[in-house]
Formats: C-alpha cells, sequence, structure tokens
C-alpha cells in the first residue's frame, strides 16, 4: 500500500520515522513518500521536502513567510495527486497539516492524524474542522483521550508516548564514547533558528558562573555550524555535539532546556531540568492572550502541577537561570521531588504500550479500508 506522511519539525520527523519502520513491519509492499527529515529518510520513506524548509516559528514569522507556505501547500497537494496514496498521515504541523486535511477530505483521501495538534491550549475550535475531515485521531498524551470525549463528543484513540519506546531502547543499548572530565551540563536551546538565537545566549551567559562543570550544546542538525560558530566563539570552555543529544543527555547531571519535545525527552532520561523560553515580543505578546494552558513544558502539563521551572519571556534571563540551575543542582530536596514526579510520570506514559506500533496498526487498517 502507498503511504503519504507529513512532518513538519524535528520531533515530528522521529516520531513519523519510528511509524515509517512499524508499517514496513507490517506491510513488506508499503511504499512511503514523507515531508519529513534526515529520520525519516534513514527509516525507508521517500522525502519530498526537508523540515527545515518548513519551520516557521511564532505569528510574526508565520507571516513573513506565508507566501512560502502557501507555495508549499499548492505543491504538497499536486505531489499528492500524482502519488495516489492509500492513505495520508499527518504528524501534529497543525497549521499546515489541517489545510491537507480539508483538502484530502475534498479529493476522497483518507486521513490519519498521528499527535494531535494542541487544541486543549489554544484554537479548540479546530476540533470541528478534525472531526469533519480526519478518518482517526492518534493521541500520545494521557490527558487528551478525556478531553476529546468530554468536551466535544469525539472518540480519539491513546496510543502511549512513542518517546518512551525511543528512550528506553536508546538507554538499554548506550555505551558512552565520550568521557568529560567535569561534570555536565546540557543546553537544549531548540531546532529552529529563531529560538536558538534567542535562547543560547542567555544560556551561555549562565554558565560562566559555573566553571566547575562542562557545559555542551546539542546543536540541531538543521542549523549549520557558522551560525553556532558565531553564537559559541565569546565560550571557549562551553562544548558542542550534534546529532547526539539522547548521548549527551544519558551523561547529563542536569539541563537548560527550551520548551517542546525536548523537555520530556529530558524528563525521561531522569535529568534534573529548567525550562527557558523567549520569543519575539509581539509573538509572545500575541500567544499570552491566546493560549489557555497553565504551563509550556510538557512535563508539567501532563503532570498538571509544577514539576520543572519554567522561566518565560522576561524572566528568562542569566540571573535568574543561574538561581534556578543550583536550585536542581545543589538542593536535596528539591532533586528529591524532581526523582519521584519524573517516576510518576514515566508511569502515565507507558500506559499506551507500543505507541509507533499501535500508530502503524491504525494507519494500515484505515489505509486497507481505504481499498489499498
Amino acid at each position: 500500500m502507498k503511504y503519504y506522511l507529513i512532518a513538519g519539525e524535528a520531533s515530528g520527523d522521529l516520531h513519523g520515522s519510528n511509524l515509517v519502520k512499524e508499517l514496513r513491519h507490517r506491510d513488506d509492499a508499503a511504499d512511503i513518500r514523507a515531508w519529513g527529515g534526515d529520520l525519516m529518510e534513514a527509516a525507508g520513506a521517500t522525502l519530498v521536502k526537508h523540515y527545515r524548509d518548513l519551520a516557521f516559528m511564532g505569528f510574526v514569522e508565520v507571516l513573513m513567510n506565508l507566501r512560502t507556505i502557501l507555495r508549499n501547500l499548492a505543491f504538497c497537494k499536486d505531489d499528492i495527486l500524482a502519488y495516489k496514496p492509500d492513505v495520508i498521515v499527518l504528524i501534529d504541523y497543525p497549521g499546515f497539516n489541517l489545510r491537507v486535511a480539508e483538502w484530502a477530505r475534498e479529493q476522497g483521501i483518507k486521513v490519519v492524524y498521528y499527535i494531535s495538534p494542541q487544541v486543549w491550549a489554544w484554537k479548540e475550535s479546530r476540533v470541528k474542522k478534525i472531526r469533519a475531515t480526519v478518518d482517526k485521531m492518534l493521541v500520545i498524551l494521557p490527558f487528551e483521550e478525556a478531553w476529546y470525549r468530554d468536551r466535544w463528543d469525539y472518540n480519539v484513540e491513546f496510543v502511549g508516548h512513542p518517546l518512551m519506546q525511543v528512550v528506553n531502547e536508546f538507554l538499554a543499548n548506550h555505551k558512552p564514547e565520550v568521557e568529560y572530565l567535569k561534570p555536565v551540563i546540557a543546553l537544549l536551546p531548540g531546532s529552529r533558528k529563531q529560538e536558538v538565537a534567542v535562547k543560547l545566549p542567555v544560556m551561555l551567559e549562565a554558565a560562566k558562573a559555573f566553571p566547575d562543570y562542562q557545559f555542551v550544546v546539542a546543536k540541531a542538525s538543521s542549523l549549520d555550524e557558522l551560525f553556532y560558530q558565531e553564537l559559541l566563539q565569546a565560550y571557549p570552555g562551553v562544548l558542542s555535539v550534534r546529532n547526539e543529544t539522547y548521548a549527551l543527555l544519558a551523561q547529563s547531571t542536569a539541563a537548560l532546556v527550551t520548551s517542546g519535545t525536548a523537555t520530556l525527552e529530558t524528563a525521561l532520561f531522569g535529568v534534573p531540568q529548567v525550562v527557558c523560553y523567549k520569543g519575539s515580543a509581539i509573538s509572545y505578546q500575541i500567544a499570552k492572550r491566546l493560549v489557555k494552558i497553565k504551563y509550556i513544558s510538557l512535563v508539567n502539563l501532563i503532570m498538571d502541577k509544577p514539576v520543572v521551572t519554567e522561566l518565560i519571556q522576561g524572566e528568562c534571563n542569566a540571573k535568574n537561570v543561574e538561581r534556578e540551575l543550583r536550585l536542581i543542582l545543589f538542593n536535596e530536596a528539591k532533586k528529591a521531588q524532581v526523582t519521584d514526579d519524573y517516576y510518576a510520570l514515566k508511569q502515565l506514559l507507558q500506559q499506551g504500550g507500543n505507541a509507533s506500533g499501535k500508530a502503524a496498526d491504525a494507519v494500515v487498517e484505515v489505509a486497507r479500508l481505504s481499498g489499498g
């Protein structure tokens, strides 16, 4: 059967790659065409467009790149029509993917949405479009299944969180290749150029206060070396890795992490963290008025309490980062609280089982129903 997958970010590439592997295990004749990244391509998908050309962050940035987004959308529709898939699998990335879903329904093409848009945080009205255009919604956060059912009388399927399997498999097979001379503090500033340029300098400034620790930046594979060189040139003692984020977390004592999937990955590795978020002033003010959530990190959202400290916008400065980092490094009560909460988090996420496998089962079932 023919599968068309669309992921627009690094996290979508990761989860999409594991879905590709599981689809190939279930369908020997699987023909998979995808928008994504290096991981999806390595897993066996034919890559149409890389997510580095798709990831625009913030309201202002989206408006500035609207023509590019619309061109990508038109190209995507033409490519789908030429390919004639049995099913389209949309992986998060809602601004683009919901437009594809609406169009696909008009064409009579089956749609599975894997990893729900965060409609419980903002743009809840999107659920109307999801119900009208998506044949199967697969969710990965424990509270989402009940949220859709209770608020919208809409049945979705919780498949578990795919990061549980990813992290567990990594830890089971990992052997450290790098030995650091000091305890390591990981810096995970994100994968988009706009966010790294704003957050990494704050993290680096805070690092000056910890000479007994080795700070290591996890570089995004989608961003070039010159970009990082300009940011790191004033900090010769700070090291960096590329495509080795998990290996870095496996050896880290603590971490400074941007919001998003990285906060959950850090927690699953058991690494105490400070969440640092800072965007453009205009985008932040717009988001502040529209977003309806108490927390910005997945760890706190899932647990529904402040497990990890979030430093947002004006609070995200070197002085505050230094203070909170000292707390998770040296305060025994704080360290014990984080350990207990991380354990509870893992128990919640394990309820769904093998997320990628369950998602693949659902995708294959929908593809077969389409007549593939």
